[in-house]
């Protein structure tokens, strides 16, 4: 129990501290085959492209241990492209919808129509068009783009940015906000339980208390002694809390481990599964609208190619091909300490995009929640640290427990003998 507390002298605190595990970040992006049909009211036909993998570093700053049990951090990611692990280079070209123009066509399609026409003609005159050509390194990392200030001059405050456009712009060298969490020193049942995050004990994203509930841990550690029936972890990047059921027992490298996968109902619509009413407006099962918390842009996260969801979604573009072994998230944890030895979180990104009357470059599209990409979060303990662990918590818990059998077989004849002479 003290080992896996958060405490500088606990042995799991290090690992706590500067994340030993070799983390990676695969990029799959899905190219638009037929941008010009699409326009005319076509089916979307996409190819995936990558993976583009990226090295993934993590540690804490700003560790601050409070009064009341619970101490407070700031978590850092650094990527770093790896070509020998990737199946392309992040000067590729890719055909991918213009996400910056159609996200705010979509924003603005409510607006008075001398609005969207001014937009329109804006984009005439930078030469916007619904579908872009553009490096992967430029879709992840950013672009200028002169429609960023145009969208600002015309509508103040539609998109909360400057400068640079990107999707991953903000998840290098940054952290995903000020973590406060258990440090079990009184009650080891709620270490690594969140209490905060960013001073918050619940968001403001969704339309149900339960919805905008920060439970569970941060994601990297649980409670030890844990039951096989689920867990919980809040996630910033999807904004809200996710839970997580107990699937199988198995071993990871001979250490024992659960395995907690995504249930069916994770982004269910208010339909299907009435508790996730609260994430809505909802489409199809297996979409979740995060446009609450993306500055109304109308973004959806799901499960890569659609996995566990709604077949209109797999079948209203082309391409696509979901599958449990390759779209499937899963968490291998080790009960006792709470500590996983292997994970895959797993999530794409989707744009919504239709034609929008008075915005004559969003053409006749029909609308659609278009794939823009996925990706996986994937790591395993190795090494020294697997070495460890395995002898601290399999070999030596194995050894003891067979020379208590040996000492009791040992003993018997003692007892006999001893009762003889009596």
């Amino acid at each position: 129990l003290q080992n896996v507390r958060i405490d500088p002298s606990s042995i799991s605190f290090s690992m706590w501290k500067d994340i030993p595990v070799p983390f990676y970040l695969s990029v799959y992006f899905f190219e638009v085959l037929n941008p010009k049909e699409v326009l005319q009211g076509a089916k979307p036909v996409l190819n995936q492209r990558g993976p583009y993998v990226y090295r993934e570093f993590r540690y804490k700053t700003n560790i601050t241990f409070h009064d009341n049990d619970t101490v407070s951090f700031l978590e850092y990611r650094k990527l770093f492209f790896q070509p020998d692990l990737s199946n392309g280079s992040e000067e590729e070209y890719i055909v991918v919808p213009n996400i910056l123009m159609m996200g705010a066509a979509v924003m603005m399609e409510k607006l008075p129509n001398f609005v969207k026409l001014l937009l329109s003609g804006a984009l005439a005159g930078l030469k916007q068009e619904a579908f872009m050509n553009r490096t992967v390194g430029e879709i992840m990392w950013g672009y200028e783009d002169p429609l960023v200030d145009t969208i600002n001059m015309l509508v103040p405050g539609l998109i909360p940015f400057k400068g640079k456009f990107g999707l991953f712009i903000e998840l290098n060298n940054s952290n995903s906000g000020l973590f406060t969490v258990n440090t079990g020193m009184k009650n080891i049942s709620r270490v690594h339980i969140v209490d905060s995050w960013n001073g918050l004990k619940k968001v403001s994203y969704w339309r149900s208390s339960e919805c905008n509930m920060i439970n569970g841990t941060a994601g990297e550690m649980w409670p030890p002694f844990m039951s096989p029936t689920s867990l919980e972890f809040y996630s910033p990047d999807a904004c809200r809390s996710m839970t997580l059921v107990y699937e199988q027992s198995g071993k990871f490298e001979g250490v024992p481990t659960y395995r907690f996968v995504a249930p069916k109902t994770l982004f269910a619509n208010g339909t299907d599964y009435p508790p996730n009413e609260g994430f809505c407006p909802c489409m199809q099962s297996g979409i979740q609208n995060v446009s609450t918390c993306r500055q109304n842009a109308p973004m959806f996260i799901s499960h890569p190619h659609f996995y566990n969801a709604d077949p209109a979604l797999v079948n209203a573009v082309e391409g696509l091909h979901p599958s449990k072994d390759q779209h499937a998230l899963f968490l291998d944890v080790h009960p006792v300490t709470g500590i996983p030895m292997n994970c895959s979180i797993r999530l794409q990104l989707n744009l919504y995009i239709k034609q929008v009357s008075g915005i004559i470059q969003t053409g006749k599209i029909k609308p659609v929640v278009l794939p823009l990409l996925w990706f996986a979060e994937s790591g395993s303990i190795e090494g020294s640290v697997l070495k460890q662990f395995y002898t601290n918590l399999v070999l030596i818990p194995s050894l003891l427990d067979y020379l208590q059998y040996i000492f009791l077989g040992l003993s018997v004849p003692l007892i006999i003998s001893a009762a003889v002479l009596m």
